[in-house]
């Protein structure tokens, strides 16, 4: 794995982590172990469920808002230089939370494959990633939304995801969602129909 270069090391906390981090994980202590395939499935609906519903949609996309809004105000840089993507080449990890997982995954145009998944990590990086650029970039979840390379937005970019992060908690505990947050491809799997189950 290469170190991530100065410009690019991510901020402690949630969204984009350097190394691997137990906020909040399946598997910290005190918490349960990791879902059986039966159990992500249900989450996996649950979720879809759930963001189906306009009023929990219109409540995520609020805290989207808040997050453009917020990123505006301070204008860090991209230079679509497809670091953020490219998770183990760069010594990260996207970590996300169920709901915001199936907010992207039901505004797909086609649905997600495992093969599209194992494909990314083979690749070290996202299964939307497209050459430097993010190809689900109006729907992705609030980690990508608040990560820059871009040296100067390291001050303000933990505490801005911390509070995105209590706000979409309080989203899931408001309306007696499940709450998951794991690392992004982890989760999308959840999402994906496994082929050796048909």
């Amino acid at each position: 794995m290469l170190a991530a270069p100065p410009a690019c090391t991510p901020p402690p906390g949630p969204g984009l982590q350097s190394g691997v981090s137990d906020h909040d994980q399946p598997d910290a202590p005190g918490r349960p172990g990791p879902d059986t395939p039966d159990q992500q499935s249900a989450l996996a609906r649950a979720w879809l469920d759930a963001i189906a519903r306009p009023d929990i949609s219109a409540a995520l996309e609020s805290i989207y808002a808040l997050i453009a809004d917020q990123i505006e105000a301070r204008g860090p840089a991209c230079w679509a230089s497809g670091r953020c993507c490219n998770f183990e080449s760069h010594g990260h990890r996207l970590y996300t939370t169920g709901l915001e997982a199936a907010y992207l995954v039901a505004r797909l145009p086609q649905p997600l494959t495992h093969g599209a998944i194992d494909q990314a990590r083979q690749r070290g990086g996202c299964p939307f990633q497209i050459d430097n650029l993010c190809g689900a970039h109006a729907i992705k979840p609030s980690g990508c939304r608040i990560y820059f390379c871009d040296h100067s937005a390291q001050a303000w970019q933990h505490d801005l995801s911390e509070r995105a992060m209590g706000l979409i908690r309080s989203l899931h505990e408001r309306e007696g969602l499940p709450y998951r947050y794991a690392e992004w491809r982890t989760l999308l799997s959840f999402f994906a129909p496994d082929p050796a189950r048909r």
